[in-house]
């Protein structure tokens, strides 16, 4: 799936390379990836993209594109996909000149009307939409005999509208679209990838906040690697004061060791118990941090 998504992405790129006749440009690319099809959640991977009608230039310059031809991005797709699939080791080098020979080679591109910025409720239908689950659970029902009656739409082939499955089926015919440990469905590429938007911010490539942080502004940066999911970043945003900031000296506190020896655990977890212990217990409810002159308190 990351292969089919990348695919599209490049195919994209390419097209609208080529009508600027520069490969400087960037579009603005969202992919929700789905591999379920709308007759009984049938296997039938498939992409759809949120893209901008336009580029930006490393400048930040916007240039606005007329609307795409499909043809031309499905057959710059179909190839790309292809040759990626025959480097991949996934198709033979005559498997693949055979299916680019096919008149009907069942791949597809549409290009829906644009979307206007200012259309919310179309946002919100294009956004539900490509986000959608694999089925309504509204059109399933469960008949007397114990099976599962499904409401489609009609078969090209047959014309029926209701499956019928036992429930086993039914449960691998769903659960072959659970997604992969850490996959992604939803990926960003171009000017709305995470490295684009700084780029396009006006910050240079080459520059520590594009890439990775400067080891002296790795713990000060937003959007280093380490600080995207700690409960500090968190923390931070929300009551606008930095808890790793000591209320006492104002100095910047970090990790100074981990103790791993029991001997030593043990010790400090005795004293801890201990009545002469004056310290808090660290691991007691605690009230809501107090916020005073820019500290956490």
């Amino acid at each position: 799936m990351g292969l089919l998504s990348q695919t599209a992405y490049a195919a994209i790129l390419k097209t609208f390379q080529a009508f600027f006749d520069r490969a400087d440009v960037r579009p603005g690319c969202v992919i929700s990836l789905q591999t379920f099809g709308g007759y009984g959640c049938n296997f039938n991977p498939h992409a759809h993209a949120l893209v901008s009608d336009g580029v930006l230039t490393p400048k930040g310059e916007f240039l606005p594109l007329p609307a795409p031809d499909p043809a031309a991005v499905m057959e710059v797709f179909r190839r790309l996909f292809l040759q990626r699939l025959h480097r991949a080791e996934r198709l033979s080098e005559g498997f693949m000149h055979n299916l680019l020979s096919w008149v009907h080679h069942g791949f597809s591109v549409f290009a829906g009307p644009p979307v206007e910025a200012a259309a919310l409720a179309s946002l919100e239908s294009q956004g539900r939409y490509i986000t959608r689950p694999a089925l309504a659970m509204d059109a399933l029902r469960k008949l007397e005999d114990g099976y599962l009656a499904l409401e489609t739409p009609p078969d090209p082939r047959t014309g029926a509208t209701l499956l019928v499955l036992d429930p086993h089926e039914w449960i691998h015919r769903i659960s072959t679209h659970i997604p992969d440990p850490g996959s992604h469905c939803q990926r960003f590429y171009g000017a709305y990838s995470n490295r684009g938007r700084i780029v396009c911010a006006g910050e240079p490539a080459d520059s520590p906040g594009a890439g990775a942080p400067a080891p002296e502004a790795r713990d000060n940066s937003d959007s280093s690697r380490e600080a995207r999911s700690t409960w500090a970043r968190l923390i931070r945003k929300i009551f606008e004061a930095d808890p790793l900031i000591c209320a006492a000296c104002g100095a910047r506190m970090r990790i100074v060791s981990f103790i791993t020896d029991p001997r030593v655990v043990d010790r400090i977890l005795c004293h801890r118990k201990s009545e002469r212990c004056k310290a808090k217990d660290p691991l007691a409810p605690r009230a809501l941090p107090r916020i005073r002159d820019g500290t956490v308190q």
